[in-house]
């Protein structure tokens, strides 16, 4: 989801000066839904993004936009950004660019979001994955793409794009589901909402693409303590999640995955490990508008998963937004605080689809409980949080 905050668009106006002047102060705090400017002076531009740490360096990877609603598609790629403090960060340019050329699945003006980055300790290799959408195709590509780097904040190369999963049924799949395959061409020309809505379960889209791959938007990347890594992403038209296991180097597929929350349209996964259980946030499916945030918890990654409700409390002042619409954003990661027991912080994002550029950041911590965790709104904080 990418959504119409363009209250935000003022709100930015006002306070782009007051950071510019202030452009190489250190911050010693987080100000959630605010301009966050980097070393430049420039607003932090890693939007749907993720953060990965190695050796002691966060690296900060998100979709980088530009001016206006062309902002919403890919016109340079993806951005990084460096911090060891997770307050200040530094520019580290364009870690992945879209290609000039019109054959390349990555083409500007593609459709290039939520990209994740992980190590891999037995090929030393930086793997990206993200959400591809081809050029002029809307949403309905929904393929998930790969790029490499022997560096944290690289340059990558683009590898391939593809649908997930082709030719392999999940590890929950039904007899049902399985005998669906004879009924696939009824499906020929039927179009879907990406939201919910009473048609799509009356149709088998698991089988459907069984063959070429299942649909991969919203996503995220998860690497356990085994170190085994999971692809998380909105499938079947966005009605259904799925988990699926990458290969030893994390560049493919291990043929192993599992459906979640059939036909409840989760989309922006976040996943988290705490006291040996999976936690996970995401969110509606509505477009480009907010909705309120989703939980879910697992004592193993392939379920069962139990929903938990709404995570969020308070209200945002910045747009007078509270739980009912996440404070006005959208899951993005769950982060993991170095050298901090326990210490999570959720990420979020408040799109603003009129000009994309303009999208700010609500980061905060994540506070857990005997079986579920909150997210409360706090105007300024930091790591002291954590200490409490």
């Amino acid at each position: 989801m990418k959504i119409n905050a363009n209250i935000f668009v003022l709100f930015s106006a006002v306070l782009t000066p007051l950071c510019l002047m202030a452009a190489h102060e250190q911050r010693a705090q987080f100000l959630p839904g605010q301009v966050w400017p980097d070393n430049k002076g420039v607003h932090i531009n890693a939007h749907g993004g993720g953060v990965m740490l190695h050796e002691g360096v966060y690296y900060w990877f998100g979709e980088h936009k530009i001016a206006g609603e062309a902002g919403n598609n890919a016109h340079v790629g993806v951005h990084c950004y460096t911090s060891t403090d997770l307050y200040n960060w530094k520019d580290a340019g364009v870690a992945l660019a879209v290609s000039e050329d019109p054959a390349s699945d990555i083409t500007k003006g593609c459709i290039l979001e939520r990209p994740k980055v992980i190590y891999n300790k037995k090929t030393k290799k930086f793997v990206m994955w993200f959400h591809l959408e081809l050029k002029s195709m809307g949403y309905n590509a929904a393929r998930s793409g790969v790029a490499l780097s022997d560096s944290p904040a690289g340059p990558y190369k683009f590898l391939r794009s593809l649908r997930p999963d082709a030719g392999v049924w999940p590890v929950n799949v039904t007899e049902e589901q399985k005998a669906a395959l004879k009924d696939i061409d009824k499906l020929k020309g039927k179009s879907f909402s990406g939201g919910p809505n009473s048609e799509t379960p009356k149709y088998p889209i698991l089988a459907r693409d069984f063959t070429d791959g299942q649909m991969a938007r919203d996503m995220n990347l998860f690497v356990d303590d085994d170190g085994k890594a999971y692809h998380i992403f909105a499938s079947e038209e966005n009605s259904t999640l799925h988990i699926s296991l990458l290969s030893d180097d994390y560049q493919s597929r291990a043929g192993k995955y599992v459906r979640l929350f059939e036909h409840r349209w989760h989309e922006a996964p976040a996943l988290c490990k705490y006291k040996g259980r999976y936690w996970m946030i995401t969110s509606d499916c509505t477009g480009w508008n907010p909705n309120a945030a989703r939980s879910s918890v697992a004592d193993s990654i392939w379920g069962p998963w139990k929903e938990l409700g709404n995570p969020c409390v308070g209200l945002n002042p910045h747009n007078k937004l509270g739980p009912e619409l996440t404070f006005g954003g959208q899951s993005t990661c769950i982060l993991p605080v170095a050298g901090r027991k326990d210490a999570f912080i959720a990420m979020f994002d408040i799109w603003c689809p009129k000009d994309a550029i303009k999208g700010v950041y609500v980061w905060l911590p994540i506070s857990f409980e005997q079986d579920r965790f909150t997210i409360t709104w706090r105007d300024a904080w930091d790591m002291s949080v954590f200490e409490k």
